[in-house]
Formats: structure tokens, sequence, C-alpha cells
């Protein structure tokens, strides 16, 4: 994430604060999204989800369900 100054978002939820602390916001869905038994169900959720900057839960529930 070099480069990407205060206030800005990077890929996957990831933001820096205007201290330059680096924060991911993860929603509690995208673990049992991902930690599916079903290898080709959570390899579609981590696709979708490296494909986001502002993550996208209906986008990354599709995913899942397709």
């Amino acid at each position: 994430m070099r480069g990407i100054g205060a206030g800005h978002r990077a890929a996957c939820g990831w933001l820096i604060d205007r201290f330059g602390l680096r924060w991911q916001i993860v929603p509690a869905i995208l673990d049992e999204l991902m930690r599916d038994k079903d290898p080709a169900r959570s390899k579609r959720v981590t696709d979708a989800l490296l494909r986001m900057v502002k993550l996208d839960i209906a986008a990354l529930e599709k995913a899942y369900r397709s």
C-alpha cells in the first residue's frame, strides 16, 4: 500500500487513517463465506474480494451462491 495517503482506501477494505495507521474493515460474514468446506465456493468469494476496493457484501454473497 505504499504511496497511499491518509484517508485513502486500498484493495480489500484496507484504509489508512490520518495518523498513518492501516486498518482493514472485515465484515463478520466474510469469515463464514471464506471458510466454507467447498473450496470452489471459498475461491469464488476470494476472487471477488480481491477485485474490490470497497467491500460489497451482496456481491460476495452472490459469488458464494454462484
